[in-house]
């Protein structure tokens, strides 16, 4: 990280919503808890009830003591958290209320300045950003704003528009207010250790890099599959569907942080870049191709579902085969399956290898049952396995698969941070490394928006519960 983390107040909009109360408020006070804050920090909840400062810090005690293990034990602890809980109502769209906020914040820190570094945290729906930028502006407190000393950054959760178009409004208008060192692009899947651990493990590891092209891997294999449906999301369902909700943000990240070049060092830039190589070299996918390489499915009860319209064609499940056009993948397939209702819940990336050019202990074809694999978990394990061939005991000369499997759980224990708990903490020091880059989030949408304007009118395939969806053509 760049920057230690200096005295600042956090600002969180959208404070009394469902990211705030099950992930948020739980990850600061933990952080706090663990002495991972500096000294002198405040947090000031920003929401349309009128509850006030003590309202807040009940409903922030409430929702700690629900999520937080032990929290309701160390009431001491969690006390002295909620004294630098501070609360400012309003409506997000109206101008007004920001300058309440800039009035909280002044008052703060009279003693220091009028300004001082402020951590904008908008956990809010996606349709009110442009609002809350706006208004931010107005009240001075923006990232540009000249007559402010201290830092400022902001942290945006996805979906950053719901396509390209979108994307490049909303840009316009974060770019206006804030610099783009200044914006923080959050996916939370970025924050799981398995994720960051892909960089480690591929580049620090001299046995696989090697190995890690098209001359030795055969295809690789990306699976986002949980085994529960839209439950209480159905209205946000029938406006995003699941390219927009899982593939452009999560798996193209995935996907990326596999193909990716070494970057020249750990700067955050150097990362982005050659994450954004990866999205220019996929391959195209037209109305006349997109039918060889994607299908697009809809569980079996999806249109019973609350907010969902009884004839909808929105995709809950989604099968996509992708053509990396780089020297490092010419010709290798990566395929990606995502969906709801599926058999299991499981996210996990699985690197099968070549078979040898000769198989002398089993017939012709039966290298697929026991070709190398490096199968790595993201949930609900975090595991690495390398499947390997050994000889079945007895007379006969007959290989079987076998697994060895690295656990993060039995290696390490318990003790390591949550997703948010960490980009949270990488955010208030100025590590963009995990976040998304505006030229990152135009190429994801490039590349969604061209599906589905090639899919367009195709009716998604019916599918099963608890089935893994319907197949691509081979």
């Amino acid at each position: 990280m760049d920057q230690q983390l200096d005295n600042f107040t956090f600002v969180l909009f959208g404070a009394e919503g469902d990211l705030s109360s099950r992930k948020l408020l739980p990850s600061l006070y933990q952080l706090a808890r663990w002495n991972q804050l500096p000294d002198k920090y405040k947090i000031i909840g920003v929401s349309r009830s009128e509850i006030g400062h003590d309202g807040f810090r009940a409903y922030a005690k409430k929702s700690i003591q629900e999520h937080v293990s032990g929290a309701v034990t160390n009431t001491e602890a969690l006390d002295l958290f909620c004294e630098s809980l501070y609360y400012v109502c309003t409506d997000l769209t109206e101008a007004k209320g920001y300058m309440l906020l800039r009035h909280e914040v002044d008052t703060m820190v009279a003693s220091e300045s009028s300004c001082s570094n402020l951590l904008f945290y908008l956990a809010t729906p996606p349709g009110l950003a442009p609002h809350i930028i706006d208004n931010l502006e107005k009240a001075g407190l923006g990232g540009k704003s000249k007559n402010c000393k201290g830092w400022r950054k902001i942290v945006i959760e996805k979906p950053y528009g719901f396509d390209l178009k979108t994307a490049r409004e909303l840009d316009a208008i974060v770019g206006r207010v804030f610099h783009e060192e200044q914006v923080y692009r959050i996916d939370h899947y970025l924050g799981k250790e398995p994720v960051q651990n892909i960089l480690v493990f591929r580049f620090s590891n001299g046995m696989f890099e090697p190995l890690w092209n098209r001359q030795y891997i055969d295809n690789i294999c990306i699976t986002i599959a949980e085994n529960f449906g839209v439950r209480t999301r159905g209205a946000y369902y029938e406006k995003s569907g699941l390219l927009r909700d899982i593939i452009q943000n999560h798996g193209l990240q995935l996907l990326a942080a596999i193909a990716m070049e070494p970057p020249v060092d750990l700067n955050a830039d150097a990362v982005h870049d050659e994450k954004e190589k990866v999205f220019r070299s996929l391959r195209p996918l037209t109305k006349e191709n997109v039918r060889d390489h994607v299908v697009l499915g809809q569980y079996e009860g999806y249109r019973s579902e609350k907010d969902v319209a009884p004839d909808s064609t929105v995709e809950t499940f989604a099968a996509i085969r992708w053509s990396v056009d780089n020297w490092r993948w010419k010709g290798v397939p990566f395929s990606m399956k995502a969906g709801k209702n599926l058999a299991k819940r499981v996210t996990e990336i699985a690197i099968t290898f070549k078979c040898p050019p000769q198989n002398f202990f089993g017939p012709p074809d039966s290298c697929s049952y026991t070709a190398n694999q490096i199968i790595i978990q993201i949930q609900p394990e975090e595991t690495i396995a390398i499947r390997f061939g050994t000889k079945r005991p007895g007379k006969e000369l007959v290989t079987d698969p076998v697994f060895m499997r690295f656990d993060y759980k039995t290696s390490f224990g318990h003790g390591k941070m949550t997703p948010y708990q960490r980009l949270l903490l990488e955010a208030m020091a100025g590590d963009q490394m995990n976040f998304i880059r505006q030229d990152a989030v135009e190429s994801s949408w490039k590349v969604i928006d061209s599906i589905r304007e090639s899919m367009k009118g195709v009716v998604p395939e019916p599918y099963p519960v608890h089935s893994w969806g319907p197949e691509l053509k081979q």
